[in-house]
């Protein structure tokens, strides 16, 4: 698309989404993206009484802060957008779209490009977010999706990312909206992790069980990695040697040697009490000094603690039913753990490795973010 002079809703949206820099603050509230109640479910981070519902497009399931933290991208599938969430006012304040049902994403590390997993296209979208501001044609109204009390048809199958397409509306390609390019992956891609230096972007495949290692430089795929069942998500050891990957129709983690693309090892859950096709593993979080993992293991209801030198699982944690993300607080003491199908949060003290309480969130919650 030809560049063009900002126009005024434009500038306005430039300036908005920059001014919030200087009234955001650690205020330890937790925010909740709550599937079925089409909002992020704000707490009070030391009563965990709630604060506010911040109504969205519909079906808000990955939240992500900008690199300052002043603003909530929410990846809204059934509403073809990303909703853009002022952290300091708490308010839905702009709208990235329309995109047929983003899943999840990932931010450079500037903060200036958005890469987008596109399951309908079979897409990665790699989104210039100032190109997008800039020559967008007006700002979408920020129109929210109405709270049906009788839409709870929870699955738990697969109570995330279900391939219902019902209640969609569907828009035009994908690559009309301004400042996004793509790169054709495999069916129904789902994690993204771009890597620190800028250089590579990991996708993985759910149906054709690979990773691809996307070269941001060339625009080209450079690996195409066949892990376990079902890929989802990705975790990079600090010193990026090694790249984890749950598979969640494998009870695994796969583990990459990042240096050349290759399969160094994998991890095998197998917790006390639970039918194999039950021990489904999605969301991932490692330790900033790259020595433990923890990893949700979807309707096995337990969080594994992983020794990430040895491989081997230290501890299996109780948490609620269907554990699905998990993230720590910047100190790393807590672990707060999303259980979708328990409408909860468990809040896990690292150290003891147990859970310390649960508290109720919305429906089906998705992810959950610190503000501290």
């Amino acid at each position: 698309m030809a560049s063009k002079p900002l126009t005024t809703t434009a500038l306005f949206s430039a300036a908005l989404l920059s001014a919030t820099a200087a009234l955001a603050k650690d205020t330890g509230h937790l925010f909740i993206s709550s599937e079925k109640d089409h909002a992020i479910r704000v707490l009070d981070g030391k009563t965990f009484k709630t604060i506010k519902d911040i109504r969205t497009a519909a079906r808000p399931r990955h939240l992500q802060f900008n690199p300052d933290k002043t603003l909530i991208y929410a990846a809204c599938g059934d509403g073809n957008a990303i909703d853009v969430i002022d952290v300091a006012t708490l308010e839905l304040i702009d709208r990235i779209g329309p995109i047929d049902d983003p899943e999840l994403f990932d931010l450079s590390a500037n903060g200036k490009i958005m890469y987008i997993s596109l399951e309908d296209d079979a897409k990665l979208g790699i989104l210039d977010l100032n190109k997008y501001f800039a020559n967008r044609e007006e700002k979408p109204e920020l129109v929210v999706a109405e709270i049906t009390q009788g839409d709870d048809d929870r699955d738990d199958d697969d109570g995330d990312d279900g391939d219902d397409d019902n209640g969609k509306d569907r828009h035009g390609d994908d690559d009309d909206l301004p400042g996004l390019t793509t790169v054709e992956v495999g069916e129904e891609p789902e994690g993204v992790l771009a890597s620190s230096d800028g250089n590579t972007v990991y996708v993985t495949s759910e149906v054709a069980n690979v990773v691809h290692v996307v070269d941001i430089n060339s625009g080209e795929l450079k690996a195409n990695i066949v892990v376990g069942n079902r890929p989802r998500r990705f975790a990079m050891t600090p010193d990026r040697k090694e790249l984890w990957v749950t598979n969640e129709l494998g009870a695994t983690v796969t583990i990459i040697d990042a240096a050349n693309n290759t399969i160094s090892g994998s991890v095998k859950f197998t917790p006390k009490g639970f039918r194999q096709e039950d021990v489904t593993p999605v969301g991932i979080a490692m330790a900033k000094d790259g020595k433990t993992a923890f990893v949700g293991l979807g309707r096995a209801n337990h969080v594994a603690v992983v020794d990430v030198a040895s491989r081997n699982v230290e501890k299996y944690i109780l948490v609620g039913k269907r554990a699905w993300n998990a993230t720590f607080s910047r100190d790393e003491s807590t672990l707060y753990v999303v259980n979708g199908l328990s409408d909860d949060i468990s809040i896990v003290d690292v150290a003891a490795r147990k859970v310390r309480r649960s508290v109720a969130t919305g429906r089906v919650p998705h992810t959950v973010l610190i503000d501290d």
